[in-house]
């Protein structure tokens, strides 16, 4: 099993990712239904 520490550091990596392809807008995230998996993705990976 993992460290805590280590879970937090994956989670964090993961909201700065999300955070990169949010940043291009919610106009190019309704079109691109792979960002739209991509970050559903990483949201439910570490819920």
């Amino acid at each position: 099993m993992r460290r805590t520490d280590e879970r937090l550091r994956d989670i964090i990596d993961a909201i700065a990712a999300i955070d990169r392809y949010a940043m291009r807008g919610q106009g190019v995230f309704e079109e691109d239904e792979l960002i739209q998996v991509w970050i559903a993705h990483h949201l439910l990976s570490y819920w």
